[in-house]
């Protein structure tokens, strides 16, 4: 009996595993993270990014046209209070727990011969109730750039559209 139990164990944990995911490389990161744009120029892809940000509830940090360069950043609530109350019962005054969720954009615009280059890279930061740093990671998941790229798109398509 203590086999058969011993058995369905083993089967239910290697059942439940998943497989590790290959690491990208930071060719591969670069790769999605940054788009051509043609018959367009930096001052305009600029200001399409800048409304795509503000639109998904980015604060610009920082904008220099000359250098191509512009940050910003999104700051997000995700304390569970559940854990909030667990940790501030055990714990008391020196409870800890996450608290925020910040996440940053970089961004770099380039003319080039016929339009102009972008690379964006995002960065999350995960903060606790006392603004210490739990956890910081690049974002590198292809589809979330994807997305962002996406609207970018159609920002500069209304722009040019002058709507």
């Amino acid at each position: 009996m203590k086999n058969i139990f011993s058995i369905l164990l083993i089967i239910i944990i290697t059942g439940c595993a998943t497989a590790p995911q290959p690491q990208k490389t930071q060719l591969q990161i670069r790769e999605f993270q940054t788009r051509t744009y043609t018959d367009v120029d930096s001052k305009l892809v600029m200001k399409a990014m800048l409304n795509v940000l503000q639109d998904d509830g980015f604060i610009v940090d920082n904008a220099v046209p000359e250098l191509g360069l512009l940050t910003a950043s999104r700051e997000v609530d995700i304390e569970n209070k559940g854990k909030a109350f667990a940790a501030a019962l055990f714990s008391g005054v020196h409870a800890r727990w996450e608290k925020n969720s910040l996440v940053i954009a970089s961004c770099n615009v380039s003319d080039i011969k016929d339009g102009c280059k972008v690379r964006v890279n995002f960065q999350q930061k995960i903060l606790d109730n006392k603004n210490g740093i739990v956890k910081i990671r690049q974002i590198d998941e292809q589809e979330f750039y994807q997305t962002f790229f996406n609207k970018v798109s159609k920002s500069i398509f209304i722009q040019k559209m002058g709507l």
